[in-house]
């Protein structure tokens, strides 16, 4: 099965970490929507949302993983499914290759006041560099303002995972 990750899972390492199957097919793009860093995360920071968008214009940028359908309970629980996150179903479009379709979480718990912790920004900042996302979206990424982590156990715990 395919999943689309915009966020931190875009992080082969992060979502490996969570999901030892899941595998990168391609990058990809989801239309009709925008990145947002506004879904209110289960330790108090924002999260990132494939926010729809009235913008014919708008795109999130992604990586689509093939994952064993046994580990994606897994993911669901990581990602809160049914707790701030839906599951989507979605085309994603390949640059010179045929359209996949995709599930994705989307949020559903929004607090347009709330900062991502630096050690997820990290994260989303990682994937996006790491899968050559174009240039500008990468420095719309760099843009977000993000917060320190009153918990500096969890972020070193979060960005083990790069050393």
């Amino acid at each position: 099965m395919y999943y689309f990750a915009y966020g931190s899972n875009m992080s082969c390492r992060r979502l490996q970490q969570r999901v030892p199957s899941a595998r990168v097919v391609a990058t990809g793009i989801l239309h009709g929507h925008r990145l947002a860093f506004h879904k209110s995360g289960r330790d108090g920071s924002a999260k990132c949302d494939a926010a729809q968008s009235r913008q014919a214009e708008d795109c999130v940028f992604g990586v689509v993983y093939q994952i064993d359908p046994s580990h994606k309970s897994r993911l669901d629980a990581a990602e809160g499914l049914g707790n701030g996150y839906e599951e989507k179903t979605i085309t994603v479009y390949r640059a010179g290759a045929a359209a996949l379709t995709a599930f994705t979480y989307c949020a559903t718990h929004i607090d347009p006041c709330l900062k991502p912790f630096a050690w997820y920004h990290e994260h989303v900042l990682r994937g996006a560099n790491e899968h050559g996302l174009p240039a500008a979206y990468v420095a719309a990424i760099v843009a977000v303002e993000s917060i320190e982590d009153p918990d500096p156990q969890r972020q070193s715990r979060e960005l083990a995972i790069y050393a």
